[in-house]
């Protein structure tokens, strides 16, 4: 949330699309340590399951969010 809010500030899609690369990339951190949250039963796999499918959900709508900016640069 921070890098695109960062982002809007941006003077152009190219720049804000670099900022939308560092959100997406932030969704896939969130769901390394799901894994090791699992592994060490500090949550359950209802809960693992929930939350990695909420981080991949986020991660594909940054980049349907980026690849709709791309296409409208040219």
């Amino acid at each position: 949330m921070h890098n695109i809010a960062e982002g809007i500030d941006s003077e152009t899609n190219v720049e804000f699309i670099r900022f939308l690369g560092y959100a997406k990339r932030s969704c896939t951190e969130v769901q390394s340590p799901l894994h090791l949250a699992a592994d060490q039963h500090y949550i359950g796999k209802d809960t693992f399951d929930r939350l990695y499918t909420l981080a991949g959900e986020t991660c594909a709508a940054v980049r349907g969010f980026m690849t709709y900016l791309c296409k409208s640069n040219h």
